[in-house]
Protein backbone atom coordinates (compact mmCIF):
# COMPACT_ATOMS: atom_id res chain seq x y z
CA UNK A 1 0.00 0.00 0.00
CA UNK A 2 3.28 2.46 0.97
CA UNK A 3 4.29 2.36 -2.57
CA UNK A 4 0.83 3.29 -4.42
CA UNK A 5 0.63 5.74 -1.62
CA UNK A 6 4.39 7.21 -3.15
CA UNK A 7 3.68 6.42 -6.58
CA UNK A 8 0.19 8.69 -6.43
CA UNK A 9 2.25 11.90 -4.01
CA UNK A 10 5.15 11.57 -6.44
CA UNK A 11 2.64 11.60 -9.24
CA UNK A 12 0.73 14.13 -8.09
CA UNK A 13 3.83 16.61 -7.19
CA UNK A 14 5.27 16.36 -10.80
CA UNK A 15 1.73 17.57 -12.62
CA UNK A 16 1.75 20.30 -9.83
CA UNK A 17 5.39 21.12 -10.06
CA UNK A 18 5.13 21.18 -13.55
CA UNK A 19 2.04 23.57 -14.14
CA UNK A 20 1.58 26.18 -11.46
CA UNK A 21 5.08 27.97 -12.10
CA UNK A 22 3.72 28.33 -15.36
CA UNK A 23 0.75 29.69 -14.47
CA UNK A 24 -0.38 33.53 -13.50
CA UNK A 25 0.89 34.87 -10.67
CA UNK A 26 3.40 32.75 -10.39
CA UNK A 27 5.29 32.88 -13.05
CA UNK A 28 5.98 36.75 -13.34
CA UNK A 29 6.84 36.65 -10.02
CA UNK A 30 9.38 33.80 -10.54
CA UNK A 31 10.41 35.49 -13.79
CA UNK A 32 10.79 38.99 -11.72
CA UNK A 33 13.57 36.88 -9.16
CA UNK A 34 15.41 34.87 -11.68
CA UNK A 35 14.82 36.40 -15.48
CA UNK A 36 13.95 34.87 -18.33
CA UNK A 37 16.75 32.85 -18.77
CA UNK A 38 17.38 31.51 -15.16
CA UNK A 39 12.92 30.41 -14.93
CA UNK A 40 13.48 28.08 -18.09
CA UNK A 41 16.72 26.38 -16.59
CA UNK A 42 14.99 26.18 -13.08
CA UNK A 43 11.48 25.00 -14.89
CA UNK A 44 13.66 22.71 -17.17
CA UNK A 45 15.47 21.31 -14.03
CA UNK A 46 13.04 20.91 -11.98
CA UNK A 47 10.48 19.09 -14.04
CA UNK A 48 13.50 16.74 -16.03
CA UNK A 49 13.72 15.76 -12.05
CA UNK A 50 10.50 15.45 -11.10
CA UNK A 51 10.14 13.18 -14.24
CA UNK A 52 12.73 10.92 -13.10
CA UNK A 53 11.09 10.39 -9.44
CA UNK A 54 7.99 9.62 -11.49
CA UNK A 55 10.02 6.91 -13.09
CA UNK A 56 11.34 5.75 -9.48
CA UNK A 57 7.99 5.35 -7.86
CA UNK A 58 6.44 3.70 -10.65
CA UNK A 59 8.86 0.71 -11.10
CA UNK A 60 8.73 0.62 -7.62
CA UNK A 61 4.68 0.64 -7.65
CA UNK A 62 2.74 -2.98 -7.17
CA UNK A 63 3.00 -4.50 -10.25
CA UNK A 64 -0.63 -5.28 -11.55
CA UNK A 65 -0.45 -6.82 -15.48
CA UNK A 66 -3.06 -5.43 -17.75
CA UNK A 67 -1.44 -6.41 -21.10
CA UNK A 68 1.55 -8.72 -21.85
CA UNK A 69 4.13 -6.73 -24.10
CA UNK A 70 3.98 -7.85 -27.71
CA UNK A 71 6.92 -9.08 -29.50
CA UNK A 72 7.26 -6.22 -31.67
CA UNK A 73 7.47 -3.52 -29.17
CA UNK A 74 10.75 -2.79 -28.62
CA UNK A 75 10.81 -1.68 -32.37
CA UNK A 76 8.17 0.24 -32.52
CA UNK A 77 9.30 2.17 -29.42
CA UNK A 78 12.61 2.78 -30.91
CA UNK A 79 11.01 3.51 -34.52
CA UNK A 80 8.30 6.22 -32.66
CA UNK A 81 11.84 7.55 -30.55
CA UNK A 82 13.31 8.38 -33.75
CA UNK A 83 10.11 9.89 -35.06
CA UNK A 84 9.87 12.44 -32.09
CA UNK A 85 13.53 12.97 -31.97
CA UNK A 86 13.03 14.17 -35.76
CA UNK A 87 10.14 16.44 -35.11
CA UNK A 88 12.08 17.89 -31.89
CA UNK A 89 15.14 18.85 -34.38
CA UNK A 90 12.94 20.14 -37.18
CA UNK A 91 11.13 22.46 -34.89
CA UNK A 92 12.47 22.74 -31.36
CA UNK A 93 14.36 25.67 -31.81
CA UNK A 94 12.51 27.41 -34.76
CA UNK A 95 10.13 30.53 -34.18
CA UNK A 96 7.06 29.39 -33.09
CA UNK A 97 4.34 31.86 -32.20
CA UNK A 98 1.64 28.94 -32.43
CA UNK A 99 2.80 27.15 -29.38
CA UNK A 100 4.25 27.40 -25.66
CA UNK A 101 8.21 28.21 -25.70
CA UNK A 102 9.13 29.54 -29.20
CA UNK A 103 12.04 31.39 -30.01
CA UNK A 104 12.28 34.91 -31.89
CA UNK A 105 8.61 34.62 -32.43
CA UNK A 106 8.37 37.69 -34.39
CA UNK A 107 11.06 36.11 -36.79
CA UNK A 108 8.29 33.81 -37.81
CA UNK A 109 7.55 33.56 -41.76
CA UNK A 110 4.37 31.80 -42.60
CA UNK A 111 5.94 31.30 -46.15
CA UNK A 112 8.53 28.85 -44.14
CA UNK A 113 7.27 27.20 -41.81
CA UNK A 114 8.57 23.72 -42.26
CA UNK A 115 7.54 20.95 -39.71
CA UNK A 116 4.65 23.78 -38.26
CA UNK A 117 3.18 23.30 -41.39
CA UNK A 118 1.68 19.82 -39.75
CA UNK A 119 2.28 20.36 -36.35
CA UNK A 120 1.52 23.52 -34.48
CA UNK A 121 2.85 21.76 -31.23
CA UNK A 122 5.91 20.09 -32.06
CA UNK A 123 7.21 19.24 -28.25
CA UNK A 124 3.95 18.31 -27.56
CA UNK A 125 3.58 16.25 -30.61
CA UNK A 126 6.84 14.39 -29.82
CA UNK A 127 5.70 13.80 -25.79
CA UNK A 128 2.55 12.29 -27.06
CA UNK A 129 4.57 9.75 -29.62
CA UNK A 130 6.91 8.31 -26.77
CA UNK A 131 4.15 8.34 -24.11
CA UNK A 132 1.59 6.30 -26.86
CA UNK A 133 4.36 3.90 -27.71
CA UNK A 134 5.92 3.16 -24.42
CA UNK A 135 2.02 2.67 -23.34
CA UNK A 136 2.31 -0.56 -25.52
CA UNK A 137 5.47 -1.63 -24.31
CA UNK A 138 4.44 -0.97 -20.16
CA UNK A 139 1.07 -2.95 -19.92
CA UNK A 140 1.51 -2.91 -15.88
CA UNK A 141 -1.23 -0.74 -14.07
CA UNK A 142 1.15 2.37 -12.67
CA UNK A 143 2.68 2.68 -15.91
CA UNK A 144 -0.36 2.61 -18.28
CA UNK A 145 -1.57 5.63 -15.49
CA UNK A 146 1.71 7.08 -15.79
CA UNK A 147 2.20 7.36 -19.54
CA UNK A 148 -1.68 7.42 -20.11
CA UNK A 149 -1.63 10.54 -18.80
CA UNK A 150 1.17 11.92 -20.29
CA UNK A 151 -0.70 11.03 -23.68
CA UNK A 152 -3.62 12.72 -21.97
CA UNK A 153 -1.63 15.90 -21.35
CA UNK A 154 -0.20 16.48 -24.43
CA UNK A 155 -3.39 16.08 -26.18
CA UNK A 156 -4.99 18.64 -23.70
CA UNK A 157 -1.96 20.89 -23.86
CA UNK A 158 -2.53 21.45 -27.83
CA UNK A 159 -5.72 21.74 -27.44
CA UNK A 160 -5.76 24.59 -24.70
CA UNK A 161 -2.52 26.44 -26.59
CA UNK A 162 -4.54 26.55 -29.78
CA UNK A 163 -7.43 28.38 -27.28
CA UNK A 164 -5.03 30.86 -25.35
CA UNK A 165 -3.59 31.84 -28.93
CA UNK A 166 -6.91 31.99 -30.81
CA UNK A 167 -7.77 34.49 -27.65
CA UNK A 168 -4.49 36.58 -27.86
CA UNK A 169 -4.66 36.47 -32.00
CA UNK A 170 -8.01 36.47 -32.70
CA UNK A 171 -10.15 33.79 -33.41
CA UNK A 172 -10.03 35.07 -37.42
CA UNK A 173 -6.40 36.20 -37.27
CA UNK A 174 -5.47 32.70 -35.90
CA UNK A 175 -6.90 30.72 -38.75
CA UNK A 176 -5.54 32.97 -40.98
CA UNK A 177 -2.07 32.49 -40.04
CA UNK A 178 -3.29 28.59 -39.56
CA UNK A 179 -3.94 28.85 -43.61
CA UNK A 180 -1.45 30.58 -44.92
CA UNK A 181 1.16 29.06 -43.36
CA UNK A 182 -0.24 25.26 -44.77
CA UNK A 183 -0.55 27.30 -47.81
CA UNK A 184 3.11 28.21 -48.20
CA UNK A 185 5.01 27.29 -50.92
CA UNK A 186 7.37 24.05 -50.10
CA UNK A 187 11.02 24.71 -49.89
CA UNK A 188 13.63 23.83 -52.35
CA UNK A 189 14.35 19.59 -52.81
CA UNK A 190 18.50 20.72 -51.62
CA UNK A 191 17.33 22.91 -48.41
CA UNK A 192 14.75 20.18 -47.16
CA UNK A 193 16.85 17.29 -47.43
CA UNK A 194 19.87 19.44 -45.26
CA UNK A 195 17.64 20.71 -42.38
CA UNK A 196 16.20 17.11 -42.50
CA UNK A 197 19.96 15.12 -42.61
CA UNK A 198 20.27 17.32 -39.46
CA UNK A 199 17.32 16.37 -37.80
CA UNK A 200 18.52 12.92 -38.72
CA UNK A 201 21.81 13.16 -37.21
CA UNK A 202 20.38 14.60 -34.79
CA UNK A 203 17.34 12.01 -33.72
CA UNK A 204 19.85 9.08 -33.91
CA UNK A 205 22.48 10.93 -31.18
CA UNK A 206 19.69 11.97 -28.90
CA UNK A 207 17.91 8.33 -29.36
CA UNK A 208 21.24 6.73 -28.49
CA UNK A 209 21.98 8.88 -25.75
CA UNK A 210 18.91 7.90 -24.56
CA UNK A 211 19.02 4.25 -24.69
CA UNK A 212 22.14 4.52 -22.82
CA UNK A 213 21.38 6.78 -20.29
CA UNK A 214 18.10 4.25 -20.02
CA UNK A 215 18.90 2.01 -17.10
CA UNK A 216 20.01 5.04 -14.76
CA UNK A 217 16.79 7.06 -15.15
CA UNK A 218 14.05 4.17 -16.05
CA UNK A 219 15.83 1.17 -14.31
CA UNK A 220 15.40 -0.82 -17.90
CA UNK A 221 18.33 -2.16 -19.56
CA UNK A 222 17.08 -1.32 -23.50
CA UNK A 223 20.08 -1.76 -25.82
CA UNK A 224 20.54 -5.59 -25.07
CA UNK A 225 17.09 -6.14 -26.67
CA UNK A 226 18.58 -5.42 -29.72
CA UNK A 227 21.62 -7.19 -29.73
CA UNK A 228 21.39 -10.33 -32.85
CA UNK A 229 19.92 -13.18 -31.47
CA UNK A 230 18.19 -11.08 -28.41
Amino acid sequence: MMDWIEFIAVFTAFYVLHSVPVRPPMRPWLVARLGHAGFGVAYSFVSLAMLVAVFVAAARAPFVLLWPEPPWADWLVLAAMFTAGLILGLGLFRPNPFSFGGRRNAAFDPQRPGVLRYLRHPVLAAFLLWAAAHLVVNGDLAHVVMFGSFGLFALLGMRIIDRRRQREMGAEAWRDAVARMRAAPFPPPGAAAARGAAALAAASAGVLILMLLHPYFAGVDVLWRFAPGA
